[in-house]
C-alpha cells in the first residue's frame, strides 16, 4: 500500500488517539514519530516488523527521504505527531513536497493538548457573556511572530487565550498579556504534559502565575490558559438547553402565571 498517512496521537494519554489512528498505525511498515513530544506508549501499537525513526533526530530532507523512499517501495508509511497536527505542527512542508512527488497521502486528526488541558482543568473555553471566542497564539522565540498577532495585540480582545510554547518566556508572555489589557487579577492555569501520568496543573493569576510555575519547575511542555472563563464570577446559561428556547429539535414554551 504506497501512500503516507499523518496521524495526530493525541495529548500524551495513549487511549487518546482516535480509532482510525490506531487502526492506520497498526497497520503501517513505517512509522516515523516525533520523540521529543510523543508518548512512547503510542508505538506499543506498531506491529514489530515495523521501522521505526525517531523524527527528533532527523532533519526534514531525512524525514522526507525516508517518506518518499518507503511510498515510492509500495510501503504504508505513518507520520505519527503528538496532539493535532493542524497548527504548530510543521506538516505543511512535507505535505507540499509529497505532492510534488505524486505522492498519495492524507491525515487523520489527534486530540489537541488544547483539549487535554481544558478537559484536565474541568473548565468550558467559551461561557456565555464572559467569552465566545478563543485565540490560540504562541510567543516569538526562534520562530517570529507576524507583528499584528503579538500577544499584547491580541490581547486587546479580552478573549479565552491558549498560548503555545510560552513557558520559556512566561514572564514576558505576562507582561505582553498586561500591556494588551488583562487586569492582574486574570485568572491564569499552566498545565504541564496535558493527560500523561506526570501532568501538573498550576492555578493563579497573572500577578502570581510567574512565581507558582517557577515554584514548580516547570519551563516547558505546557500550556498557558488566560481568561474570566477559567474562573468566572456569573456566566449566562446556554441558550441551547433554555426550557423557552425553540430549537429544530425542542419546541420552547413559556410558564404561565
Amino acid at each position: 500500500m504506497s501512500k503516507v498517512i499523518f496521524i495526530g496521537a493525541g495529548p500524551g494519554d495513549p487511549e487518546l488517539i482516535t480509532l482510525k489512528g490506531k487502526k492506520w498505525l497498526e497497520k503501517a511498515d513505517i512509522v516515523i514519530y516525533a520523540g521529543s513530544l510523543l508518548n512512547p506508549e503510542i508505538l506499543n501499537y506498531c506491529k514489530p516488523e515495523a521501522k521505526l525513526y525517531d523524527s527528533a533526530k532527523m532533519s526534514l530532507p531525512e524525514v522526507l527521504k525516508v517518506m518518499i523512499e518507503g511510498a515510492k517501495s509500495g510501503q504504508l508509511v505513518a507520520r505519527v505527531h503528538d496532539g493535532d497536527p493542524s497548527f504548530y505542527g510543521a506538516i505543511q512542508e512535507q505535505m507540499d513536497v509529497l505532492e510534488k512527488e505524486k505522492i498519495e497521502y492524507f491525515r487523520i486528526p489527534g486530540v489537541s493538548c488544547l483539549q487535554g488541558g481544558a478537559a484536565s482543568l474541568n473548565r468550558e473555553l467559551t461561557l456565555p457573556n464572559v467569552s465566545q471566542t478563543i485565540i490560540i497564539t504562541r510567543p516569538e522565540g526562534r520562530t517570529p511572530v507576524p507583528e499584528m498577532e503579538s500577544i499584547s495585540k491580541l490581547a486587546t480582545h479580552q478573549a479565552t487565550m491558549v498560548i503555545f510554547l510560552g513557558m520559556s518566556h512566561i514572564e514576558r508572555v505576562v507582561e505582553e498579556l498586561k500591556t494588551g489589557g488583562y487586569p492582574d487579577d486574570t485568572p491564569v492555569s499552566v498545565v504541564y504534559k496535558a493527560t500523561w501520568p506526570e501532568q501538573k496543573i498550576v492555578v493563579g493569576t497573572l500577578s502570581d502565575i510567574v512565581e507558582k510555575v517557577r515554584a514548580e519547575g516547570i519551563t516547558e511542555t505546557a500550556l498557558i490558559y488566560v481568561g474570566r472563563v477559567l474562573n468566572p464570577r456569573r456566566y449566562d446559561f446556554s441558550k441551547l438547553y433554555d426550557p423557552s428556547f425553540t430549537t429544530g429539535f425542542r419546541k420552547g414554551f413559556s410558564h404561565v402565571s
